[in-house]
This record gives structure tokens, sequence and C-alpha cells, in this order.
């Protein structure tokens, strides 16, 4: 039963666990934790739990309702050639996928290597300054291009009110809608237009233009780019990363910025996600680039260490201040599109963009020997074709159709097609064919091999790139997979151990739910392809959607926010479209307790929503004094409210619904972070609790896994008030009737991971989704009862106990002995364990969420651990430990210092490298020292420089 392998105790432990928490029962606990108020009064309705071997051949039909044409429709979205290597070892691997943010870089330098590696990749290719470490995808990459040069704006242009941006009309348009929803609420006025034509004045602040172009052609930017600088404004460029093999990047005409996607640098198209989307500009700017930045800094002994540097939790610590509310990114999917760059290298990237560049011109040849007109003078991988007198592009979808071919139609008069690394000889004379016909004439000879062809002189690019080591070795498979490995015992994951930390749910990822993620019959598919040919899709989002619907208690669903943060801006949008359809324009007052997610303030801001922050009581629980009185201070312009149940301090609030009742009464809606809803389902849900709308992180709760820090989902739900408002897509029917605009690249988001909650719900059933919240609150408890002796837990409910996680209250050390909470975390890495979350939401605490996957032994182990610290602490504040020189203030122990000739510490190397038993048989080894973060921030070096000789 999948059920008893995914939750960690079994009954055995069940009874040693209530015994130390002092209750008799499960049940017993959870009615003493859970209000009565907000209980679910019947189970779950939803299909009973499937087995493993059940479950996949019902996924197999699901998948074999997709049909799986040649898609040659483009627009952001290209067939690829996957890596076998990669796949394997990284996709498929729980070392890789597993793994958390690397917020501890100490045990996370194997990752943090290839973001780095893949950071030099886009700047190489761009030739820009500084790259981050990956954003969402393409279109909202471009969206936080145009705050982060709004955000640039002079204190002369902030003065005199500049905030018009120039967007090319010629983008692709998923990227154009993104765009204009986030410009919506923040004061930014678009002006759509031809770059060549647009006047550029005073009155801009940035312009915004595609490399090549949605229609294809290459066009020739220099002068505008140097118009625009002219008048004091930015540039950014939309860019197709693998023609920048090919072409001048846009960093050699003075671009400000790039941005674009990776997906064709080995991820599948996989109906729209997950992709990468990348981010590069000058080095003036890297402060005001959003999302996460790999740094090169050194550690203790002088060694050279990567961490995350720069804005690590902006909008953690700025909150509504935040310049990005990003949180997630695509971290699995970007170390995999810099890997499919090092084994192909800088001469077989250029390869496959040649031999692509190549067929096109062919294409291109043969259509006009058939009559077609292509209005591309230059062009890269893209025919614009105009159709000729007589027939229409509908013509020609039929007949490609009928031959399960794929075309853009933008118009009755034009075909649109993109040929990409997987198109062969063979695909290539089906699509002449098919034009062939819906002319009548007789198909043209094509020859099995393409003549290569030189781009245009005035357009080819004549700098090197990639040319480090780590691009230039690993061309074998045997190299490449060692590469690999190496990396991957750098790295600390749920293969080695738990990873406790508070508020991210690190639960098993099952092998089975991940399966999918490899199926060519989910991956193989374009985002924007005719609605009868993603059946399959559909089916999967139906009976996923439906069960979110039954958890949640709520009616609607849409999928297209593909992060969690995403999913609250989405929200926020949500209700705030429902305000304006009822005219309440002056409604745009968020309430945000003080306890929230950082990224809760910020998406607020970034839904042009002012925040204003109601105050936590001594218990930890919101203030209803304090709400009551802002709630009625700012009744008229009450938008709504966000909270987080249970509290991000690991508690259910009774007086939730008295909180929700407050706002209802003022005319405000209630927005529900789900990022605890690990600690709701079966129990309670937001509709019971009385919210109106809530997201969902589907890579916490429903068993999606982290990958280092992203992918990720953001599901949104509403009850039927909302309904009607959810996001849009411009090119495929999604969404409700009077829908926000698109939040996301793709209309599903990233459609893909759907594969893996699917398979979460459907092995669990109702009551093993049900107990999973219990045993997830069973070890919470467990762990807090077993430390008190040991560690204050510092909120507790009306009852004593917690949720499904707890703060540890660190702070008495600090006097007590000078150890800090930094200094427990890097101590847990030297006993095996990842750290809890670090000082939030509470300076100076750890909070920790063991899961329902965790078994009574690993609970142990980590109890012993934390047992272990507190003595060790006891020694430095006792004085037989030095007050400096101690196991805790040297942490970690790399093996290279344990076994280094010089050792000068006043304790013992078996002390600082085996402070318990249980590592001698499995000791998991941090891989550099503690990394000096402020040397890192002074030099600041974020790319690769290792030349290949």
């Amino acid at each position: 039963m999948f059920e008893n392998r995914h939750n960690g105790p079994n009954k055995e432990d069940l009874s040693k666990m209530l015994q130390v928490i002092g209750v008799d029962s499960l049940d017993s606990l959870i009615d003493n934790t859970v209000p009565k108020t907000i209980r679910k009064k019947k189970p779950l309705d939803l299909p009973k739990s499937m087995d493993e071997t059940d479950y996949l051949t019902h996924l197999r039909k699901i998948g074999g309702k997709n049909r799986l044409f040649k898609s040659y429709i483009g627009q952001g979205y290209y067939g690829v050639k996957p890596l076998s290597v990669i796949i394997r070892n990284v996709l498929e691997n729980p070392a890789w996928y597993t793994s958390y943010t690397p917020y501890q870089a100490e045990i996370s330098q194997g990752r943090l290597e290839a973001l780095l590696n893949y950071q030099t990749m886009i700047s190489d290719l761009t030739s820009m300054d500084i790259a981050n470490a990956s954003l969402l995808d393409e279109a909202t990459a471009g969206a936080e291009a145009m705050i982060m040069m709004f955000n640039a704006r002079s204190r002369a242009a902030v003065k005199e009110g500049v905030n018009k941006l120039f967007v090319d009309s010629d983008i692709f348009p998923q990227t154009k809608r993104v765009i204009s929803t986030r410009a919506r609420f923040l004061g930014i006025e678009l002006e759509f237009g031809n770059f060549a034509e647009q006047v550029i004045d005073s009155s801009f602040f940035g312009a915004i233009v595609q490399y090549p172009s949605a229609s294809g052609e290459i066009k020739d930017y220099k002068d505008f780019v140097d118009k625009v600088h002219a008048a004091g404004a930015l540039v950014a460029v939309s860019a197709d990363l693998l023609s920048l093999t090919l072409l001048t990047p846009p960093g050699e005409w003075n671009a400000d910025i790039v941005f674009g996607s990776t997906q064709r640098f080995g991820l599948p198209m996989a109906y729209g996600g997950p992709h990468v989307g990348y981010f590069a500009t000058r080095d003036a700017l890297k402060r005001s680039m959003p999302g996460r930045v790999i740094g090169v800094s050194i550690d203790a002994q002088g060694n050279r260490a990567l961490r995350l540097a720069l804005q690590t939790r902006e909008q953690h610590i700025k909150r509504e201040k935040a310049t990005s509310n990003i949180c997630t990114a695509q971290a699995l999917l970007a170390v995999m599109s810099g890997m499919y760059a090092q084994y192909h290298g800088p001469k077989g990237l250029k390869e496959i963009a040649s031999s692509i560049y190549s067929k096109s011109v062919a294409l291109n040849t043969i259509l006009q020997k058939l009559g077609y007109e292509q209005s591309n003078t230059v062009f890269f991988d893209t025919l614009n074709v105009i159709v000729p007198e007589g027939i229409s592009s509908d013509d020609i979808r039929y007949i490609a159709e009928e031959n399960e071919i794929n075309f853009y139609y933008p118009d009755y008069k034009t075909v649109r097609l993109s040929l990409d690394e997987a198109t062969s000889i063979d695909d290539m004379k089906a699509i002449v064919e098919v034009f062939a016909k819906a002319v009548g004439k007789e198909m043209p000879a094509l020859g099995n091999d393409i003549s290569d062809a030189a781009v245009n002189g005035k357009y080819s690019r004549k700098s090197d790139f990639l040319n480090n080591d780590v691009f230039c070795k690993y061309h074998s498979e045997t190299a490449m997979m060692r590469y690999i490995k190496a990396l991957e015992l750098k790295d600390f994951s749920l293969a080695n151990g738990m990873i406790p930390l508070g508020s991210c749910t690190m639960k098993l990822n099952s092998a089975t739910s991940m399966f999918a993620m490899s199926w060519p019959e989910f991956a193989n598919i374009h985002p924007f392809v005719p609605t009868w040919q993603a059946e399959g899709y559909k089916v999967l989002m139906d009976e996923l959607s439906n069960a979110l619907k039954e958890i949640t208690g709520f009616v609607a669903c849409s999928f297209q926010p593909n992060s969690g943060a995403a999913g609250e801006y989405a929200g926020l949008l949500v209700l705030r479209e429902y305000h304006a359809r009822r005219d309440d324009l002056e409604r745009n007052v968020i309430l945000i307790p003080a306890s929230a997610h950082g990224t809760n303030p910020a998406s607020a801001a970034m839904a042009g929503l002012q925040v204003v922050v109601v105050a936590c009581d001594d218990k930890g629980n919101i203030s209803l004094d304090d709400l009551k009185e802002k709630a009625a201070m700012y009744s008229k312009n009450l938008a709504g409210i966000m909270i987080t149940y249970p509290s991000t301090h690991g508690v259910y609030e009774s007086a939730v619904k008295d909180i929700v009742k407050i706002i209802h009464e003022n005319g405000g809606i209630v927005y529900m972070d789900g990022a605890n809803m690990n600690a709701q389902v079966g129990l309670t849900s937001p509709a019971n609790i009385g919210a109106d709308i809530c997201h969902l992180n589907l890579h916490k709760t429903f068993g999606m896994p982290h990958g280092g820090g992203g992918p990720g989902v953001g599901a949104i739900l509403s009850n039927e008030t909302l309904a009607e408002f959810m996001p849009t897509h411009p090119l495929v029917k999604t969404g409700g009737a009077n829908g926000i605009t698109a939040v996301s690249a793709a209309p599903f988001g990233s459609a893909q991971l759907l594969t893996i909650a699917h398979a979460y719900v459907s092995l669990l059933g109702p009551n093993g989704l049900t107990n999973a919240s219990k045993y997830a609150i069973l070890n919470a408890n467990y762990i807090s009862a077993a430390l008190k002796d040991y560690y204050k837990t510092l909120y507790v409910g009306e009852n004593g106990y917690v949720a499904h996680e707890l703060i540890l209250d660190c702070r008495e050390f600090k006097t007590l002995a000078g150890i800090t909470e930094a200094d427990i975390a890097k101590r847990l890495m030297d006993y095996g364990f990842h750290a809890p979350t670090l000082s939030f939401p509470v300076h100076g605490t750890l909070m920790v969420e063991p899961t329902e996957s965790e078994s009574l032994e690993e609970l142990d182990r980590f109890i012993d651990a934390m047992k272990s610290i507190y003595n060790e602490i006891m020694e430095v504040a006792e004085g037989k430990a030095d007050k400096d020189d101690n196991v805790l203030k040297n942490s970690p122990h790399t093996a290279l210092v344990v076994s280094s000739d010089d050792w000068n510490h006043k304790y013992s190397r078996q002390k600082a490298a085996y402070p318990c038993e249980s590592l001698r048989g499995n000791k998991f080894w941090p891989t550099v020292s503690r990394v000096d973060d402020g040397f890192g921030d002074r030099n600041l070096v974020t790319r690769c420089y290792q030349k290949n000789s």
C-alpha cells in the first residue's frame, strides 16, 4: 500500500511517539491541535487509492490520448533531442531533484557549480556582463525586464513621472500579454508599434524588442538602441539563445538586458513547461537584477567556495519594498540546459544552429519554387509564408493536420513555421508535400543532404563563446557522467537524509510519481497545439483539478502560475479584478500579518496594492484588536487580507473564522497562502475556514520535488464568486469568462509537472491524503516534545501543540555562550543534516518541518543531534570549551580540514567529524568550510574564468 511507504512511522512507532507527546491516540492529538470550528464534517470524496502498478497503467492510457504530431509552431517552443546522459543522471536522479534551494552553501557546492556554469553560458552567448541563475519562463522574464528598467529610472525621471515603455509589436504574443498584465497595476503605460518607426523621447524609460522577431525576421536594432539610449532609456532584448551561436549577440550592440528561454538546450516542449527563463544584464545594473545569482567566494580556509550572492531571499528581507517576488526559480532545468551546452561544447552548439539554419534556407528555396512568397529576407529558423491567391491558411492547416503536422497560423493569409534540432530530412519532405498539395503541384526533389549556408555577414557572430574548461572537456558520455557524479557528491539531498526545513515541506517525492517526466507522450507536445491533440493532458488536468477542488472546497482551478509566488500574484490579480468589475476601484489596501512569508507583501506590491501590516500578539497569532482597528480604518479601501494557515508560526489560530468575518464585513476578500496546506488536507480546507481564494504549492504539499530551487507550480483555486476571473491566455482558451490576462507564458504553466501531483493524489487516495496530514502533525509534535528540555518551542496552540512545523527558540544561546542559530545550522552539517529554516519567520530561531515521510529512526537521529549540539553549547557556556575555538564556531568541518597535518584546535578531530556513533557508517562530508559571504559580495564573480588551453 503506497500510504505505508509514503508515511515514515509505522504502527509500532506510533505508540512510542504518542507516549512522548503525552496523548493516547493520533485522533486525540488531531482533536487537540486542529480547532473543532474548522474541522471537516465529512471525509474527502475522492476516488480510492490506486496501487503503483495500476496507477502507471492508468497514466499510460491518459498519456495515450495525447496525439504527438510534428509541431513546427515555434513561438518560443521547439523540438529538441534531449541527452540521455543528462536525463538519466540528473532529471531521474533523486540526488539532484530532491535537493533544496542552496541557502546552505557548504552542502550545495555541486549544484552551485552547475548553476555557475549555466550563468557563464548565458553571459557568453548574450555577451552580457552578468546573468542570474534562472527565472520562471521567457514571458515572465520579459515582465521582470520591464520592472527592472522602470525601477532603474533616474531620480529626475521618477520625479517627472516618466512611465512609458515601448514594446515592439513583433514579439511573441504570450510575452506581450504577460508584460501587459504586469504593467496594468504598476502605473506603466505601454506603447506598441514598429521599432523602425517609433519615436522615442524623454517620456520613455525603456524599450523591448525581439531577436529574431516573432515572425522570424532578423532585424538590425543597433541604430534603434542608440536612439533609445540618447533619450535616456534602456533596451531589453528577447533573444533566441541558440541563434546567438551564429548571430551577433545583443551585448555587442549595447543592449542593457537580454532575456529569453533555454528550452532549446535539451528541454522537451512538455506542453509548455517547466522551462528556464534566462536573464542577463550589464554590470552597472547587476544590483537591480531579479532572481538568484551564484557568486564565487572563499571559505574559512581561503579555498574557493560558491554561494548565493546579492539578492539572496531579497523578497523576504525587503518584503513590500522588494523589486521582485521571485522565490522559486528553475534550478533543475537550468542545470540541465547548462550541461547540454557543456556536452555539446561551443563547436557542437554552432553545428546544431547551422544545421537548423541551412535546412531553413533550403526549405525557403523549395517553397519559392512552388510559388509561395516568404516575407523574411534574413532569418534563422522561421519562415513567414504568404499564402498564394486562391487558397487560405485554413486550406494548408487542413492538409497539414491530415498529415499530423502543426504550423502556426497568425492570420488567414499567413503560415509560419519554425524548424528545430529535431527536424530531419524526412520531416522536411513531409512539410514540402503539404505545401505542394495545397497549390496542386508536384513535390520538388529534396536531396538527403542540405548544403551549409552562412548567415548574412552583417549579422554573423565574430566573437568566441564558451571557451572555458567546463565547456570543452566533457564531450564523451563517460566524461559527462563522471562530472555529473562529482557534482552530485558535493550536495546534500533527501537521498542523504532529512531536510527539516520549516515552511518548505521536503517530503518523499516517490519514484513512481516521477516516471512520466521522461515519457514522450507528455514531453513531446507543443503548448499551442489544437486542444483536441492534447486530450490526455485535459484528462490529467481535469482529474487533478477535481481532486484539488475537493481538497480545498473551491469550484475553480488554474494551473497557469508556475511557482508559489506567481500563484500569490495571480490570486491577488483575481481579487483586484473582482473589485474592478464591481466599480470598487478604490479598494487597493491589503492587510498582511507581520508573520507572513516575505513573498506575500512582495506579491501584493507587484499587484499594485498598498500593504498594511497587522501585528501579532505574544502567542504569535494575528492580533484581533489590531486587525479590527485596521479593517475599520481602511474599510472603504480594503481589498482583502493574505493569511497563511496554519500560521507561519506553525500554529492553528483558533480565531481564524473571526478574522475572515472581520474582512468580509468590511468588503474585503480573504486570500489564503497555501504554503502550509500539508496540515490542512482532509482535516479542514480553505473554503471551510471561509477563505475566498488560495494558491497551492504543488512542489510542497503535493509531492513534487524542489529540484535545488525549482521548478514549482502555484495552482490557484477559488470560490464561485471569483471563478469568472481565473487567468486566460492569448493563444489557448482557458480561464474564466472575465478572466485576468495571462500571468505565465504557457496556458497551463509547467504542465508536465502536473503528472507528479496527479500521481501523489491518486496513489494516496482520500484516506491516505488525510493520514499524511495527521502524520505530519504527529512528527512535528514528537520533535517538539522530545526537545522540550533543550529548546523552547516558541509558539504553540491553545492546547499546547504545534501544527506540522515548529519554531525552536535559539536566542538565549547567544547571550549564554555567544552561539547563534547560524552556528547551530552549520554544526548540523557535521551531524549529517541539512539545517532547518534559519531566522525565519522569527530572528534567532530555527523552524523545523519533519513532514510525514520521515521515519522514527530519522526523527530520533535529528533529535539526538540537536541534544548533542545543546550539550556542546553548554560546554562553551560553562567554560569547558573555548568561546571562539569550538566545534560550533568552526563548523562545518570538511574531510580536508580534519585530515590535515595542521590541527591546532582545542578539541579533537573525532569530536569535530564524528560527534555521534551513527556517523561512522554513513558520513556526509561538506565540501567546503564556512563560506565567507561578505568576501563574495565585495569581490563579485558570477561566471567561470578557467580558459581552455
